[in-house]
């Protein structure tokens, strides 16, 4: 029998794989093209809840499951409505955009006392026209949100505060961030049933593992050298030196930031969702949720950024569901 010939295994792509500052990735919509039409966030965040199994007819015609039953894995994200605390002007200087100014919004939730200072007096019509003044030098409007996790089943209490890009002109942008000020935005109006969309999250953790984990190299054989469960060479006599990235050592193994892209949103609704038993390990979603077709990185509980997708934009293609699997998961 022919001796299996593996040299080095598993992806290189991502150099250095170092921990993620923090456990909710920061994400830009900059590469996703200008939207036709009114004002709309580009962006989104939802918890994610477990995985079920629905049953849809296959719809294209191109394809030998055309007109039959399919059985296929979803992701159900918990999707408790952004609340808007907040809109921040940028203005851009000769390579970066900078920060021009912000405006809170004149009542805000106490839970934010959690993860920022709130001010004990705040002026708000002050402010707004402060901001307004540098309308004129801005260069883009953004919104600033928090999640509003009481709303959902993940059962904790300190919200996660990031910023949503919104599609338009200057202008539009903020007459929308004006008007929604003190506001939720809900899912059903960033994102529809059909519709491409990327995913980022924080994988799954593991801390430090060996190179037979971390990078799937063989086991060696048991006379080999010293050592088994590593590389027998870290690299050529000149340099003289181990190049980065190029060897399978030791090291970080998972909560990395990684995006995922063309993931298609199979139901959107909002009359909660909850197996038999409750989803294991996260119990019931109450409100609004959404199923994304096959796995999304990171454990349960983990907080899953949702953008438009910048490969597929405007695409939609609706399926029908027959029927979603609630058995217990216990």
């Amino acid at each position: 029998m022919a001796h299996g010939h593996k040299p080095k295994a598993g992806s290189r792509a991502f150099w250095p794989r170092k921990r993620a500052k923090r456990i909710y990735p920061r994400v830009t919509s900059a590469s996703v093209p200008k939207l036709k039409g009114d004002v709309k966030p580009l962006n989104f965040a939802a918890y994610k809840a477990g995985m079920t199994t629905v049953i849809h007819e296959g719809n294209r015609k191109d394809a030998p499951t055309f007109g039959k039953d399919m059985a296929r894995p979803v992701t159900v994200l918990d999707c408790p409505p952004l609340f808007v605390c907040g809109a921040k002007l940028y203005g851009r200087n000769e390579s970066d955009a900078v920060s021009l100014g912000m405006v809170f919004a004149e009542k805000l939730d106490k839970s934010l006392s959690r993860r920022i200072s709130l001010p004990n007096k705040y002026d708000f019509k002050k402010k707004l026209a402060d901001a307004e003044k540098l309308l004129t030098e801005a260069d883009d409007v953004k919104l600033v949100v928090s999640t509003q996790p009481a709303k959902g089943g993940i059962g904790k209490k300190t919200p996660e505060i990031f910023e949503l890009t919104l599609s338009g002109e200057k202008d539009a942008k903020w007459a929308y961030a004006k008007e929604n000020l003190g506001k939720e935005i809900k899912v059903e109006s960033v994102f529809e049933e059909g519709e491409f969309i990327d995913t980022t999250s924080v994988t799954t953790g593991y801390g430090m593992e060996g190179p037979v984990r971390r990078f799937g190299v063989k086991v060696r054989n048991r006379k080999a050298h010293n050592k088994r469960r590593h590389v027998g060479n870290i690299g050529a006599v000149t340099p003289s030196r181990v190049l980065p990235g190029k060897i399978a050592m030791a090291g970080q193994h998972g909560f990395q930031t990684r995006t995922e892209y063309n993931k298609r949103i199979f139901k959107i609704a909002s009359d909660g969702f909850e197996p038999s038993g409750g989803i294991l390990n996260y119990g019931s979603v109450p409100g609004q949720y959404v199923l994304l077709h096959g796995s999304v990185g990171g454990p349960k509980k983990r907080l899953i950024m949702l953008r438009k997708a910048m490969r597929r934009t405007g695409e939609k293609i609706p399926v029908e569901i027959k029927h979603v699997s609630k058995e217990s998961q216990q």
